[in-house]
């Protein structure tokens, strides 16, 4: 009994140490070709977006951590999500282009994320901010998606997003609790759908350019 309670102990903590561990180098190399990318000025995003981001990975990382008795690793994308987008955030206000506008959108979710934060601060009700805050996160990648839908052409770097797919997954081995799994779950099923539209994009512009070049 000893030896197998030990070789399902050892397992366990090699399932968590693999899932912190790829977690964590997937997000560093996904910050440094995104800084990259901003450096070599191959793309504008927008300062106010990212800080929105902030504030609410922030809010969602300390929510959870308030909700029961968990530690930074228990949910270690909510976790490096933090360094990531505030790193980034840093890096735009630093390197970006200043001519970035906020748009009604990113005010939009400013406003709406810093109402959720009052609302913490005066009910403490964890669980119901964390899952507010999830929805935001969700609602943010509506821009990227009607951008795509709208221009049918692909911007987006396939090699980022997978890898902000992959990141979830392993992350899923490592997580203790429902908002930790909730975090997980919502951002494969939103960088999944994402990818998903990204090849659709994809496809249907290689048919409408062979049409045309059959004309």
């Amino acid at each position: 009994m000893f030896n197998i309670a030990g070789k399902s102990d050892n397992g366990l903590l090699f399932m968590k140490t693999f899932s912190i561990v790829s977690v964590s180098l997937i997000t560093i190399l996904l910050a440094v070709s995104y800084i990259r990318q901003l450096l070599r000025k191959e793309i504008q995003p927008a300062l106010a977006m990212w800080v929105m981001f902030s504030i609410a990975v922030a809010m969602s990382l300390i929510t959870y951590l308030k909700e029961g008795n968990y530690g930074f690793t228990d949910n270690i994308l909510n976790s490096v999500d933090v360094i990531y987008v505030v790193t980034v955030s840093v890096a735009i206000a630093i390197f970006g282009d200043k001519s970035s506008k906020i748009t009604r959108f990113d005010l939009g979710c400013l406003v709406v994320v810093g109402l959720i934060v009052v609302f913490w601060l005066f009910t403490q009700n964890h669980m119901v901010t964390n899952f507010m805050i999830q929805t935001i996160l969700v609602i943010a990648y509506f821009p990227v998606v009607k951008r795509l839908i709208e221009t049918r052409e692909n911007t987006e770097p396939f090699l980022v997003w997978t890898g902000m797919m992959i990141a979830p997954v392993f992350s899923l081995l490592s997580s203790k609790g429902l908002l930790a799994t909730v975090y997980s779950v919502r951002a494969i099923i939103c960088v999944g759908t994402l990818l998903l539209i990204m090849l659709w994009i994809e496809f249907s512009g290689k048919k409408i350019k062979e049409l045309k070049e059959s004309k």
